[in-house]
């Protein structure tokens, strides 16, 4: 027996033992998977930052490369466009004047698009890129005036020289970022900083910067010519605005008097509209006489008190009146509101309701430019809309004294103009508000109506119009 126990006892003590190393081992194992988890994290986290830094820096280095491709195109346009303006002066004859200008405009155009590709902050190149749109466009301006036959004057060719310079001050500037850019001074991110409060304060030793560039066109010419980018097209005022300032009950008063007596109900004004042209207030009326549909609304100018425009939405019942009808309602409506000699010239449908187009007579001259439209419902003939920004924009005393051609040496010019029906004086827009006195040609070809304009001093063809009759209206193409 005590044999047995003492046994038991060995056993027991073995046991305990092996069960305290299995625990120890068992441990240490759990101890070594923690350790290899967190190891495998940490080499998992650092094999995907070295991959997420890679990626980064690659995508840096691509952008990089994408606005150096940019820069140095900019630099190889602009002395193109150096070189070009100065063959410009020298050039004699039309013909080469219109091929060298060509290149100018392109070549301009090409290099304001690559400065927009380039990391820069807004305003800091503003001048700059003025630079570069107005040379392109006076160049575009210059190839069509050339190509009617006119030279380019005197004063043309002294504004052609001060571009000029300014080009040699451009490319100088540029030609030491390259450098810079080439010998590693100039950072492209330390560029998207410029204009920023950090970058305010630069010392002699940086080098050159966009916005030292850009101070060398403060003092650009004043450039004035047919385009989009000409100073008179950045500063227009409306001509036709006439009257002094006036407030907001008075402009409620005047859009009260404009509708009709007794036509409004009631008048809000939601908001003052300035645009820095025609300075607005915006009214929401309720109509009298009228459902919950009866909500008008209307601008009215700031300056003279003037309705810019009128729209009211409702819905229009059966056609009870044709647009001949239509014309005279509008027309009358036009006269008893302070708009004499409007004369009718093209119209739309729809809805059951015709815009109608209405431009100024004076003297049997047609002026486009001051164009009203009027909006009348076919049912009743309710004036429903009026939009007079055209007439307004460009209502002014003119005086284009006689044309220096007659009708009939202008009916010459209409080379393939056969069936002529109709003509008369008309002065007309061009796109880059400014206007021309042409003789107006209406006639026919292959059953198709057409309009033919020759400048009535040049006896240049302005535009061909082809109108167009559909069961919508009458329209120009």
């Amino acid at each position: 027996m005590e044999e047995n126990r003492i046994s038991e006892e060995i056993f027991n003590a073995e046991r305990r033992k092996y069960e305290k190393t299995r625990d120890e081992l068992e441990q240490s194992r759990a101890r070594n998977r923690g350790k290899n988890f967190i190891i495998a994290v940490l080499l998992a986290t650092t094999i995907f930052g070295a991959y997420q830094y890679n990626t980064a820096m690659r995508l840096r280095q691509q952008l990089n490369n994408a606005y150096n491709k940019a820069f140095y195109e900019l630099v190889d346009y602009i002395k193109n466009v150096e070189v070009m303006l100065l063959k410009a002066r020298m050039t004699s004859s039309p013909e080469m004047t219109a091929v060298v200008l060509s290149d100018v405009w392109r070549e301009s155009f090409c290099a304001a698009s690559n400065l927009g590709q380039l990391p820069i902050s807004m305003g800091v190149l503003s001048n700059t890129e003025k630079f570069l749109t107005q040379v392109a466009d006076l160049s575009k301006s210059m190839v069509r005036q050339v190509t009617y036959g006119k030279t380019i004057n005197d004063e043309q060719m002294k504004t052609l020289e001060e571009l000029h310079k300014l080009s040699v001050n451009l490319e100088k500037g540029l030609l030491e970022m390259q450098q810079d850019l080439n010998n590693g001074n100039l950072k492209w991110e330390n560029v998207a900083k410029e204009g920023q409060e950090e970058m305010k304060e630069i010392s002699e030793d940086m080098p050159k910067t966009f916005g030292s560039i850009n101070e060398q066109f403060e003092e650009m010419p004043t450039l004035i010519y047919d385009g989009p980018y000409s100073e008179h097209m950045q500063n227009r005022k409306a001509l036709g605005l006439t009257g002094d300032k006036v407030t907001e009950n008075q402009a409620m008063e005047k859009l009260k008097k404009f509708l009709g007596d007794g036509k409004v109900k009631t008048i809000t004004k939601l908001a003052d509209n300035n645009n820095g042209i025609i300075d607005t207030y915006n009214f929401k009326m309720e109509l009298a006489n009228k459902d919950k549909s009866g909500v008008a609304e209307a601008d009215v100018s700031v300056k003279g008190g003037h309705v810019v425009w009128y729209l009211y939405n409702r819905e229009v019942g059966e056609k009870t009146i044709d647009v001949n009808k239509a014309m005279e309602l509008g027309k009358k409506f036009l006269e008893d509101r302070g708009y004499p000699n409007m004369k009718e010239s093209y119209y739309m449908q729809n809805d059951r309701i015709a815009t109608i187009n209405y431009a100024y007579t004076e003297d049997g001259i047609t002026y486009y430019p001051d164009l009203i439209k009027v909006k009348v419902a076919l049912d009743n003939g309710e004036i429903v809309g009026f939009e007079a920004n055209g007439y307004l924009m460009n209502h002014t005393q003119r005086n284009y004294g006689p044309p220096t051609l007659t009708e009939a040496e202008a009916r010459e010019k209409v080379i393939r103009g056969e069936n002529i029906e109709s003509s008369g004086l008309a002065v007309i827009p061009t796109n880059y508000g400014t206007e021309i006195l042409c003789y107006e040609f209406t006639g026919k070809v292959d059953d198709k109506d057409f309009l033919v304009y020759i400048n009535a001093n040049t006896g240049a063809e302005e535009d061909v119009l082809i109108i167009i009759n559909s069961e919508e209206g009458i329209l120009t193409m």
